[in-house]
């Protein structure tokens, strides 16, 4: 009886002993911005497609390159508490609904009253925090 336990202890020691272990890193590319906007940072904009109204606010950013505006994703949130606390747009604060949209080198936000039928300007400072989230398409 004890042979068999010795035999068996020494095959499941040996065959977890011979299993490897794989460890996947995660990606380094994530990368976090920070822009501060005040109100007179905003613009009047109608939108040329269907008219709408609405104030908004670009953001010059460099590493938007053409590539990561197709294959990558950016989450936006705002903060107005000097970034004690954000909201991830889209988002409705203080009945304005802000939403925004990117391209290469650029992120525009936009402001307008919730139901969507006035253009809104915002009147005190925000903090914006920008997250590019990089894929390997």
């Amino acid at each position: 009886m004890k042979k068999i336990i010795t035999i068996l202890s020494c095959v499941i020691l040996l065959a977890a002993s011979s299993c490897t272990k794989q460890y996947v890193s995660p990606g380094t590319t994530n990368q976090t911005l920070y822009a501060s906007l005040v109100s007179t940072d905003w613009t009047a904009y109608t939108d040329p497609g269907n008219g709408s109204m609405s104030y908004r606010a670009p953001i010059n950013v460099d590493l938007i390159s053409s590539n990561f505006a197709q294959i990558g994703g950016i989450i936006v949130a705002i903060s107005y508490d000097g970034g004690a606390t954000y909201e991830q747009l889209p988002e409705v604060y203080a009945n304005i609904s802000y939403s925004y949209t990117y391209n290469a080198g650029n992120l525009t936000l936009y402001a307008q009253s919730a139901d969507g039928s006035a253009a809104v300007q915002p009147t005190l400072p925000i903090k914006v925090k920008i997250i590019l989230v990089d894929s390997n398409g």
